[in-house]
């Protein structure tokens, strides 16, 4: 999809399309009533601000969309198919780092209450595990600061993703 596409879509046709970026509808509609932008700049821009406005709610609703790290996403549609590669440092992990990641993620969800979330995009399955534990002794106020950031990073990327621009991460 171009940007033009997306400025020309209907309303519920863009929102459709940038919940694949961010799955809170509350940021889809937001940046979807924005349009047009007149380019990749204007479009991250508008979609930064929406999300810093979110509640924490509509955080929790785009967590919910977000598989947990390690476990490869089922489905065909293209949220999966970029969280696919965007996990792809978990490919070559050893079994011991898999295991502490799926123990680190149960701890991660018990303390926080919703899925650890790393902007994982030329991480290391050994650097996403040292990211866990650092995290895990977060106060939960703290740890909403990085999610959101975390967040942040994964729908810019996604942006240029949905533009057929993946180089400009």
């Amino acid at each position: 999809m171009t940007l033009d596409e997306l400025n020309a879509l209907p309303a519920a046709a863009a929102e459709d399309s940038l919940l694949a970026c961010c799955a809170s509808r509350r940021w889809a509609a937001v940046v979807a009533g924005g349009r047009p932008y007149g380019g990749l700049p204007a479009l991250r821009d508008a979609a930064a601000v929406a999300l810093d406005g979110l509640d924490w709610a509509d955080v929790e609703a785009a967590l919910r969309a977000h598989p947990r790290i390690g476990e490869r996403p089922e489905g065909r549609g293209r949220e999966a198919s970029w969280s696919r590669r965007e996990q792809s440092g978990m490919d070559a992990a050893e079994e011991r780092v898999r295991t502490a990641l799926a123990e680190g993620n149960r701890r991660y969800e018990e303390r926080f209450g919703h899925v650890f979330l790393i902007c994982a995009t030329g991480l290391g399955a050994a650097d996403m595990l040292a990211a866990l534990e650092r995290r895990l002794g977060n106060p939960p106020e703290v740890e909403r600061g990085v999610v959101r950031g975390e967040l942040g990073k994964i729908v810019q990327l996604r942006l240029a993703k949905l533009l057929g621009r993946e180089t400009e991460g």
